[in-house]
């Protein structure tokens, strides 16, 4: 097997990771898993649930998120105390269920109720993201620094504040976070700045995942969205 098919072989394996980590986002609407009234631990414990039983998942590569309200705010990193949906709200999930040997990373929001400011902000971020994957596919040795301003800037046209430290990384084989190397050179972040085309410590082509977090331009609440690039 030729270097070039490996390497399709392995964009294959993470898009077909993806799409199954997507039907696990649907299943979670269709069960109805996110409703007011209940809190996030509960909607993330009955997520890790459909996710073994359904999908076959034993592991994930990050820590399963479920955030609503005030902490839609917060960054990935962060630990806020635990809320509950509220009657009109966002929720999103972001979740890293690994598949086999394949990591897909994808996140949701959901707006509950009908204010039209939710509504807006939640319609808003497969927009952002289509924007800036549109800048990567056409300028693909862009830096993960350059690549993070235009997501700045790109929310602030729309009206919003980027609210992410990053907004994206790499997926590849679990683990990828063992890969060696500096940590920021995976990362779609102001302290990034090589380009993103250059391979791995492997030598291998990275594929990256980008995140859109948007905060309500009056800092009220917030919503996230994260897909794999250039699909």
């Amino acid at each position: 097997m030729t270097p070039d098919i490996a390497e399709q072989d392995r964009r294959a394996a993470l898009i077909a990771a993806e799409d199954r980590a997507l039907e696990l986002i649907e299943r979670i609407v269709a069960d109805g898993l996110i409703r007011p009234g209940r809190s996030e631990r509960d909607i993330e414990q009955a997520i890790k649930h459909v996710a073994q039983d359904a999908f076959g998942v034993a592991q994930d590569w990050h820590k399963r998120i479920v955030r609503a309200g005030p902490n839609t705010l917060a960054i990935f990193a962060d630990n806020p105390p635990v809320v509950t949906v509220a009657e009109e709200d966002i929720v999103f999930v972001d979740l890293g269920p690994v598949f086999g040997t394949w990591e897909a990373d994808v996140g949701q929001s959901f707006a509950i109720g009908s204010d039209p400011a939710r509504q807006a902000l939640v319609a808003e971020l497969p927009r952002q993201f289509a924007l800036i994957d549109a800048r990567l596919s056409a300028q693909p040795d862009i830096t993960g620094a350059d690549l993070y301003d235009y997501a700045c800037l790109s929310a602030a046209a729309a009206g919003y504040r980027f609210g992410g430290q990053i907004a994206g990384h790499i997926v590849a084989e679990f683990p990828h976070a063992r890969l060696p190397g500096a940590r920021q050179a995976h990362h779609i972040s102001p302290a990034n700045p090589l380009p993103l085309s250059d391979p791995d410590a492997h030598g291998r082509t990275r594929h990256w995942i980008i995140e859109v977090h948007l905060i309500d331009p009056d800092g009220r609440f917030g919503g996230f969205y994260e897909r794999l690039a250039g699909r």
